[in-house]
């Protein structure tokens, strides 16, 4: 009984192991294809349009008068790049940076024609398409936005060029820059008084921050600031010295006012949305002393037409 028991034993865990084994087997085959399958590479083809691509992001949106209600339209100018990343026969890769917003596209390319149209991800408002067209080192064309009542210009045209983008720390604003911040003007009161009658009355007026000369002549990315170099600066100075760094390593940026200063160089590409892991450890230290200073330091203002 006892040896009847002990071939029973046998027999049930040779089937066992044997099971065992089949599956491994049959695991191992299935990986094996699951491997085999993403090895797979697809060929890339015209890496000589891969690049970057940046210039003029231009069109039209709608503004109401403050003073009658009316509407009319002006023009809406940004910078903005293209990076195309890869090439394959039925896909394109790549991003869009523009405003510090930075958006990955997927697109197909059009060899007969050579022109590409480029769709952004679409779970954001300002995300839509890119149709445009290669020419030598240019691509011309137009963007729409998916939801044309999300954002102020729906449609823009491009004109972009290829540009290799390069840090140099010598990067600086050109000396005949317009060094006033023309995206926010603040109001004050200020007085007039009559000669002749002696009365005097207020009025409100717009003015302009302004930059000094101080921005030609101090560099954050090459020469260790001290709080000798700050003290006196005005704050705007303080914060294009600052900026000016983030600048030379293609950031993109949301703030009006910075992408005006420096979309007045030809040195300025914008190509990320962040760049803080790109600085070096002297510009991370003038970054951080920039700051204390910014946080204190007050601003001139002066009246400028237009």
């Amino acid at each position: 009984m006892k040896i009847l028991n002990y071939t029973l034993i046998s027999l049930l865990t040779a089937a066992l192991i044997a099971c065992k084994k089949e599956g491994k087997t049959s695991e191992s085959g299935k990986d094996s294809l699951t491997a085999k399958k993403d090895s797979i590479v697809i060929p890339e083809i015209h890496k000589e349009y891969y690049g970057i691509y940046t210039g003029e992001f231009a069109g039209m949106e709608k503004v109401m008068d403050e003073m009658d209600g009316s509407e009319y339209e002006v023009e809406n100018y940004k910078r903005i790049s293209l990076k195309i990343n890869r090439i394959t026969k039925d896909s394109v890769y790549g991003q869009s940076i523009v405003n510090g917003n930075q958006r990955p596209f997927r697109g197909i390319f059009n060899e007969a024609t050579k022109s590409f149209v480029l769709d952004e991800p679409g779970n954001d408002k300002t995300d839509g398409r890119f149709e445009v067209k290669m020419n030598g080192d240019s691509l011309t064309g137009r963007w729409n936005a998916f939801n044309s009542k999300a954002v102020k210009a729906p449609v823009k045209t491009l004109k972009l060029i290829r540009k290799e983008f390069v840090y140099n720390p010598n990067f600086m604003l050109d000396q005949d820059s317009d060094l006033v911040d023309w995206s926010n003007p603040k109001e004050f009161v200020e007085k007039y008084t009559d000669e002749q009658t002696g009365e005097t009355e207020s009025y409100k007026t717009s003015k302009n921050r302004v930059a000094s000369e101080a921005i030609f002549k101090l560099n954050a990315s090459k020469q260790k600031l001290t709080e000798k170099d700050l003290k006196n600066l005005r704050k705007l100075d303080l914060e294009i010295i600052k900026n000016s760094v983030f600048a030379r390593h293609g950031y993109s940026f949301k703030k009006e006012t910075y992408r005006n200063f420096f979309e007045q160089t030809d040195w300025y590409i914008p190509v990320s949305g962040n760049v803080d892991h790109d600085l070096s450890p002297m510009e991370k230290e003038n970054v951080a002393l920039l700051n204390r200073f910014i946080k204190y330091a007050e601003d001139k203002y002066d009246s400028f037409g237009r």
